[in-house]
Order: structure tokens, then C-alpha cells, then sequence
């Protein structure tokens, strides 16, 4: 059984009601009640948190470095082009992850083409929609060899 934990970042929360023609209608209690389904499924824990507050994620991860977890998908939303802090803790928790995005940043507005995480991590999934979670999920279990 791995342990894996799913973060979202700010306005993720409005999924499903935020500009729809981008990132569509598929609300984040849809995409967490998924992945939860998922992992009950394959015999897999799975944790979710979303926050606007990026000291609440940063005060998530540094709790893996006393209760680790194996593996982490987060979607840092706009914390991707700002947030040094998720950066440092990310390094620090050595914790592999798939950076995960709903819309396609590199096709989007110049200042959402960089994020501080992508080089950090395992891999990036952009612009597949809500359908970008379960492709981390499987893709996490691959890394993970379960």
C-alpha cells in the first residue's frame, strides 16, 4: 500500500465555476471524490487538502518530514509563478512529485510559462483538464512500481 498526497493550491476551490472555457466544469470535490475512488480501488491511501494559503501547504509539507509520505501530486495554481517557499520545502522533503495543471500554462499569458517547481519534479502534466489528476495517480503508481 503506498501513501500518496494530493495538494491544491489557491482558487482551485472555485473549480467547476472559474472561467469554465478554460478549466471546465469538473468541480475539486469531483476530481478529490476520483481519486479517492481510485486509490480505494488499488489498496492505496490518499490523502487531499486544498488552500488559498500558501503557509498552510508549506506547513503540510513540512510535516513529511516526520510522517512521509511516498509519493505527491499538487497543483500549485499561481503559487507556481511566486512561491519560492513551496520550492525550499519541495527540496527539503525530497518527496518525488508530478507538478499538475488543469489548463495549459504554456499557452497561456507569458508570466504563467515559468514555475519555480517543474525542474523539481518528477514530472508535469498541463492542459489535459481534470483528467490531468488521474493521469498523475497512474503515473505516480508507475514511479512507484505498484
Amino acid at each position: 500500500m503506498s501513501r500518496i498526497l494530493v495538494l491544491h493550491g489557491p482558487n482551485l476551490d472555485l473549480l467547476g465555476r472559474r472561467e469554465p472555457e478554460i478549466y471546465g466544469h469538473t468541480t475539486l470535490a469531483d476530481i478529490d471524490a476520483r481519486l479517492k475512488e481510485l486509490a480505494a480501488a488499488d489498496g492505496h491511501e490518499l490523502e487531499t487538502l486544498q488552500s488559498n494559503a500558501e503557509h498552510v501547504l508549506v506547513e503540510r509539507l513540512q510535516q513529511l518530514l516526520e510522517t512521509p509520505v511516498d509519493f505527491l501530486i499538487i497543483n500549485p495554481a499561481a503559487f507556481s509563478h511566486t512561491s519560492i517557499a513551496l520550492r525550499d520545502v519541495l527540496t527539503a522533503t525530497r518527496v518525488p512529485f508530478i507538478e499538475v495543471h488543469v489548463s495549459n500554462i504554456l499557452a497561456r499569458e507569458a508570466f504563467r510559462r515559468h514555475s519555480y517547481l517543474s525542474e523539481l519534479a518528477t514530472g508535469v502534466i498541463c492542459g489535459c483538464g481534470a483528467a490531468g489528476y488521474e493521469y498523475a495517480y497512474r503515473a505516480a503508481l508507475s514511479k512507484l512500481g505498484a
